[in-house]
């Protein structure tokens, strides 16, 4: 049964008081600095640290008055201190929490899902070797070409897991970054030593230059991510889609006792999970069109960019959180038939080999258009009368004499030893635990 999926963990992370909290401590960093400029005293520090303090209820009450949000959070902030209170958000500009506060909220859900990538990416790489002999047909054009195993197919997707590691990481990189420099970004009402001290305490990079906001092309790198992300577990999905298609049927997704396919159908077992995969896929591909157009912003700033992230952000994380937490269900639970591999590789009658006959034909001295006109023939003889392809090779004196019966035969059998160098890098590949 697919483990039940909770939000606590991500919802946390873009709840109003987390987000609240990431402002207070980032206003409370910022008077530190103020401090040891000399510029707030150490008696109003003092109580700023001690009693600043910020309710969630009491900044939607002021909000409702000011219609602005960073305004009503001050407001009440500066409330809970006192007169001290009037040093909170000195020189800074909206943005200056917005953005900052945004960076923490974008770390902590990189982190929950690279945890996530890290779990799948270990179950692909176990898998694959499982199945690293596991013969099954390679398909190109969803057409039969030649032989594999389904461990190298498998194997091909915990590789791509792991660029989608590496582009999050970056990623996580990218928007790491902090930014107390003021209303353009000029620092005219706030010393630089302010921001390096807020983002070095939050463990966060300054950013190197500002408008009144981070510039998101950081953003959309992360986006990016996520979306590139969402597209391999796709690709997992409609791997697994296809195979398991009736007249294939050499995987099916986890179908549990009690479950029901179709309510008209009894006989059905559909690929449900895998197809909510490919489908979740689609909206972060369309949430990172929307992280493109906030990139272009009219001069030092305007809004637009604030309501389109205030969705795609929150809901990108927590739909890859998703898509991970499903994906990995599915894939270490998969049924995997190698019976029914094995009989569709064998099924078009050795035409699988057909490159391996080509290619000892041209090493024995025929030309090449000459061989693959020969191994075409018989090949089309076999796919479209139903003739035996060895048979149609042998019935073809020019073939049969460079290529006798036994010779041949030893052309139709799976050559697939160099996949031990593919393995062997595999079990290279570090998975944390």
């Amino acid at each position: 049964m697919i483990p039940r999926y909770t939000l606590p963990e991500i919802a946390e992370i873009w709840s109003e008081e987390s987000k609240l909290r990431h402002w207070l401590r980032i206003e409370v960093l910022a008077c530190e600095a103020w401090a040891k400029l000399g510029k707030i005293p150490a008696g109003d520090l003092e109580q700023i640290r001690t009693r600043a303090a910020v309710d969630a209820q009491r900044v939607r009450k002021i909000e409702d008055v000011t219609r602005h949000d960073v305004a009503a959070f001050v407001q009440a902030a500066a409330e809970s201190v006192g007169p001290a209170g009037r040093w909170i958000h000195f020189g800074m500009t909206s943005s200056d929490l917005l953005d900052t506060g945004l960076a923490l909220q974008l770390r902590e859900a990189s982190d929950l899902l690279l945890a996530k990538l890290e779990r799948l990416l270990g179950v692909v790489k176990a898998r694959a070797l499982e199945h690293r002999e596991t013969l099954t047909v390679g398909r190109t054009h969803g057409v039969h070409a030649e032989p594999t195993t389904f461990g190298h197919r498998l194997a091909v997707f915990a590789f791509e897991l792991a660029r989608d590691r590496d582009r999050l990481r970056r990623a996580r990189e990218a928007v790491s970054v902090g930014k107390v420099s003021g209303a353009v970004g000029t620092y005219a009402a706030v010393d630089p030593l302010v921001e390096e001290h807020v983002c070095r305490e939050l463990g966060l990079a300054p950013a190197d230059a500002a408008t009144q906001v981070v510039q998101r092309d950081r953003h959309a790198e992360y986006m990016s991510a996520l979306a590139v992300t969402g597209a391999t577990l796709e690709q997992i999905a409609v791997e697994i889609r296809h195979l398991a298609r009736t007249e294939v049927r050499e995987v099916e997704e986890p179908f549990e006792q009690g479950q029901k396919g179709s309510s008209a159908m009894p006989h059905k077992r559909n690929p449900i999970v895998c197809e909510r995969i490919t489908g979740l896929a689609r909206l972060l591909r369309s949430n990172l069109q929307a992280a493109l157009e906030n990139v272009a912003l009219w001069h030092e700033r305007d809004i637009s960019h604030s309501s389109v992230e205030r969705v795609i952000l929150p809901d990108s994380t927590t739909l890859l959180d998703y898509m991970l937490h499903i994906t990995t269900f599915v894939m270490e639970n998969l049924k995997v038939f190698p019976e029914r591999m094995r009989e569709n590789l064998e099924s078009g009658g050795g035409l699988v080999f057909s490159q391996q006959v080509l290619l000892a034909l041209v090493d024995r001295g025929m030309s090449r258009e000459d061989a693959y006109r020969f191994v075409q023939g018989a090949a089309a003889a076999a796919w479209d009368q139903g003739e035996d392809f060895k048979t149609e090779l042998l019935s073809r004196e020019p073939v049969r004499k460079l290529l006798p019966e036994g010779e041949l035969d030893d052309l139709f059998r799976p050559r697939l030893e160099h996949l031990d160098a593919v393995f062997a890098r595999l079990e290279k590949l570090e998975v944390e635990p």
